[in-house]
């Protein structure tokens, strides 16, 4: 990428994307977050945040799933802007990031198709930012093959049905295979594409997407014990990336318990910094934290870090990210102050 040119067509969008960066909640508001005794406190405490104007009309009390409806809508309205604004080669770039969500959103509607029920409601759940121009036309599908059918022709995610899938494995047995399989592809497809656009881009969005790489790889890992994947098949779910990608991959694709996946995790220095008192089983006990609940600290580091740079698109991709968590934290605390459960109400991941 062209540092000298970069402000021609990106300059006004990065301002933008650090302007939202800088909206994002601090630890003071944080603070104010957690002491809050009800939902009324949370909103008006709310109402100081970049979430006011989409917060303002909702009646009392408000509940967790309005509050984090409402909380999305703004990161929504804030990504949709930065994609009406942007050109070539940005307007791309954003459009990757998109892709995640649509895989998300098409295997919803697929479930739903599974089980015979009205797509039509089920668009009402999909993620907005998942949405495509001809996704509609899903739902006019009655099966799986008409599904399949219309994703291959009128979707961008064609490309990663025609390579991955085949119209038979689309099934209720196989319907998380497809979604890895299909992120997979995604996050390989995505990671490509990034080193394409040369440096700075190349390597901040490379160490962000090796890390959410090797997070799917143990996720893939843990999540297949107990069922009936076997172990050739959950190698091929790996993100052929990474810093797992090949040596650890070929090992945790061998292993048959959580203890084998620890003492693996534990031999790099990045993760095993991450494993120490954490949960990695549902049955472990004695600890709150949980393995992801590590990495999306991790995540939050590498996203911030991202903004220490400037003339890359990696900023996009992070602030999204940022934001993501920050929602996330805010319908903790709702939920523990809903749920009357505030000794565990500062059990959310900081950012600043």
């Amino acid at each position: 990428m062209n540092e000298i040119y970069f402000n021609a067509y990106a300059g006004y969008l990065e301002g933008i994307v650090r302007g939202y960066r800088d909206g994002l909640i601090t630890a003071p508001q944080y603070l104010n977050l957690t002491q809050c005794e009800t939902m009324d406190d949370l909103k008006l405490q709310l109402a100081t945040t970049d979430y006011a104007s989409f917060l303002q009309n909702e009646p009392s009390p408000m509940s967790t799933s309005t509050l984090s409806a409402r909380c999305t809508d703004a990161l929504v309205a804030e990504f949709q802007y930065l994609q009406q604004n942007a050109a070539e080669p940005i307007s791309k770039f954003l459009d990757y990031i998109t892709y995640g969500y649509m895989i998300d959103n098409v295997i919803l509607l697929i479930t739903g198709t599974l089980h015979e029920r009205d797509t039509h409601d089920l668009l009402e759940k999909c993620h907005p930012l998942g949405f495509f121009d001809t996704m509609p036309a899903l739902c006019v599908a009655t099966t799986v093959q008409d599904l399949y059918n219309t994703v291959l022709v009128d979707s961008p995610l064609a490309g990663y049905f025609r390579e991955c899938l085949s119209a038979e494995d689309l099934n209720e047995l196989n319907i998380e295979i497809i979604r890895n399989t299909l992120h997979k592809a995604y996050l390989e497809d995505f990671y490509a594409y990034c080193q394409s656009l040369g440096e700075p881009t190349a390597s901040i969005m490379s160490e962000i997407l090796k890390l959410e790489a090797d997070r799917r790889t143990v996720n893939i890992t843990i999540n297949s014990f107990g069922t009936d994947l076997s172990k050739d098949d959950r190698a091929k779910l790996y993100p052929r990336l990474g810093n797992m990608y090949p040596e650890a991959q070929t090992r945790l694709a061998r292993v048959d318990d959580i203890d084998q996946v620890k003492a693996i995790l534990e031999q790099y220095s990045e993760y095993k910094a991450i494993l120490a008192g954490v949960s990695l089983g549902a049955s472990t006990g004695g600890s709150d934290v949980t393995l992801e609940d590590r990495f999306f600290v991790r995540e939050v580091q590498f996203n911030k870090d991202s903004f220490e740079q400037q003339f890359h698109y990696g900023v996009f991709y992070s602030w999204l990210r940022l934001k993501e968590q920050e929602i996330r934290n805010v319908v903790w605390v709702a939920e523990c102050i809903s749920q009357q459960q505030k000794d565990k109400i500062n059990n959310y991941t900081p950012i600043y």
